[in-house]
């Protein structure tokens, strides 16, 4: 489709390059058949354990078996195979025993052998029990030795909270916040909200007359809301009202939740196809808000969240984006619950953030308001 575009504004901008309506159908339906097939066969090499990184966990505990359960899906596996678990120490097994691993020379030869390129080191209780002596001669002979919280942020694309362990978020590497990174992050947001604008306008004035044609005349179309943003500086959000005018008469803030009777008829489809975000550009060009960020929350909610949730605050050392790495990852949140795990994602995002990764997320959210997933 995008090749589709850009060769017909091609051709009308240049008409020398013009090759005719066959040719182009053609090209555009043998490109696409090639593309199907090169997709299936790309997929089918990753899946293949062949291609996948020899993994090997030391340890067989409740930590193991977490990983196990977080990771359990194909596709979550995609890059690497777990070869086994082995157990450490008095760590109670909470493996199951077909997934036990028992060497029976030593580790280092052992793992050389079965061709293992990781060793991820997650025991229940490492003091006095790690085998740091071999897992030595395991780093010197070409076998990556990986902790299990940076194992599992690398994988699974969001940070674990270690309740025992909370300084590794201090030690370890990220949370970088240069002022050349700002400065790119922040041209990055005026030319993306530009050039969102530029298409999306006839839309914005569309959703603006939907909503004065169900509302009425006096009934308000954009609604402005307190957020917390960077630093926990509050700001007003802008966005098209999609509930009723009275939706909290009482004052106190409520979650969205699924079939909310809140939520007017064209509320319910400007919500679905995102559209209600829109006048946030406005936040965006104002400096309030990027195009990429953890979402912003409500005072009520932030507050709650700081004194419940372990480093909630970190969140806000970035500005509130239109959308983020949890909206990617994680459903639509309304819970104490929702919020602990999308915060995950959130500092992951905080601590690797780059220009290549928000144009990652840039390309992603595409896919999820065509769809429409995790709308609410």
């Amino acid at each position: 489709m995008l090749g589709g575009i850009t060769l017909t504004v091609l051709y009308y901008a240049v008409p020398p390059t013009y090759l005719g309506r066959g040719v182009l159908g053609i090209a555009l339906l043998l490109g696409y058949l090639v593309v199907v097939l090169w997709r299936v066969l790309f997929l089918s090499l990753v899946d293949a354990d062949l291609f996948k990184r020899r993994v090997m966990m030391l340890g067989a505990g409740e930590r193991a078996a977490e990983l196990t359960r977080m990771m359990r899906r194909k596709s979550d596996q995609r890059g690497f195979k777990i070869m086994g678990y082995l157990p450490v120490g008095t760590d109670p097994v909470s493996i199951s025993a077909p997934l036990l691993l028992h060497p029976d020379e030593a580790l280092c030869e052992w793992a050389t052998r079965l061709g293992v390129k990781e060793i991820v080191v997650g025991p229940d209780d490492r003091r006095g029990t790690l085998p740091v002596d071999a897992l030595l001669e395991c780093k010197q002979h070409g076998i990556a030795v990986t902790d299990l919280p940076e194992f599992l942020e690398r994988e699974a694309g969001k940070i674990k909270m270690e309740p025992t362990n909370p300084s590794w978020l201090v030690f370890s590497d990220g949370f970088n916040v240069s002022p050349m990174r700002r400065t790119i992050k922040r041209a990055f947001d005026v030319v993306v909200a530009l050039l969102v604008l530029l298409v999306a306008w006839p839309l914005m004035l569309l959703t603006a007359a939907a909503i004065r044609l169900e509302s009425g005349r006096g009934a308000p179309i954009l609604y402005h809301q307190e957020r917390v943003g960077e630093n926990g500086k509050l700001f007003r959000v802008i966005k098209f009202r999609s509930m009723g005018t009275d939706a909290e008469s009482n004052g106190v803030a409520r979650w969205a939740t699924k079939n909310d009777d809140r939520v007017t008829r064209v509320g319910r489809f400007i919500r679905k196809a995102r559209l209600d975000e829109l006048p946030q550009l406005w936040n965006v060009l104002r400096g309030d808000m990027s195009i990429i960020g953890p979402r912003p929350e409500r005072p009520q909610f932030v507050s709650d969240f700081n004194t419940r949730i372990r480093f909630y605050s970190l969140r806000h050392c970035l500005k509130p984006g239109l959308t983020g790495w949890a909206q990617l990852r994680y459903p639509y949140g309304s819970s104490l619950e929702d919020a602990e795990e999308k915060l995950k994602f959130d500092l992951f995002y905080v601590k690797n953030h780059n220009l290549v990764f928000d144009l990652a997320i840039l390309i992603q959210t595409l896919e999820v308001v065509l769809f429409g997933r995790g709308a609410r």
